[in-house]
């Protein structure tokens, strides 16, 4: 299901319309038969280890979400103003964490910082990555995901970083199988220009 990129009063009509079958608005129903998650594509290969001290580790904090994106769903921007979730597409767990997993795995790929998280050692990292992921979600309009992360990076010194990294696919079906897979290739994008941000 395509739609056109602009889109007057007849359009934006007939793309509600086309729009009604591919979304829902509440939680409810039955129970998908898959569910979606994220994978890094860069990833650490067996047997690798890290070591360092605190002052060089770096911690990947879960990031905030708007409370749009803080449920399993995959959001739909239908207008400016207005939000729907695609219809049987659910993530195995909410997409805070997943980005942060994906996130986590392609710095530690990367093999220049010793990433760690999880109980004390997160805390105790004098590095800090950390922000908000804006956005996750499907565009209609444009037939196009958009992954939007705003990170911020404290450092050892006080010294505080920010930059917002963005990534979108287009082309994208309004369905699970097109959208996730599309959303997994554009945080994994995201990801890999956090990783060369925090090097």
């Amino acid at each position: 299901m395509t739609f056109p990129r602009v889109l007057g009063p007849a359009g934006l009509a007939a793309a509600a319309a086309l729009l009604a079958g591919c979304v829902s608005i509440g939680g409810g129903g039955e129970a998908p038969d898959q569910l979606l998650t994220l994978t890094a594509t860069s990833t650490a290969p067996s047997g690798a280890s890290a070591s360092g001290d605190m002052a060089s580790a770096l911690a990947v904090n879960e990031p905030a979400v708007p409370q749009h994106l803080d449920v399993v769903r995959v959001p739909v921007r239908v207008t400016g103003s207005s939000i729907a979730y695609l219809q049987d597409a659910v993530w195995v767990e909410k997409p805070a964490r997943l980005f942060q997993r994906v996130l986590s795995e392609t710095i530690r790929a990367g093999g220049n910082r010793l990433v760690v998280g999880g109980g004390e050692l997160e805390y105790a990292a004098q590095t800090q990555l950390g922000g908000e992921l804006v956005a996750m979600e499907f565009d209609p309009a444009r037939s196009a995901v958009i992954v939007r992360y705003d990170a911020v990076l404290r450092l050892p010194d006080g010294t505080v970083r920010t930059q917002r990294f963005e990534a979108e696919e287009t082309g994208v079906f309004a369905d699970p199988m097109s959208v996730a897979p599309a959303i997994n290739r554009a945080a994994n994008d995201v990801a890999a220009e956090v990783a060369a941000w925090v090097e």
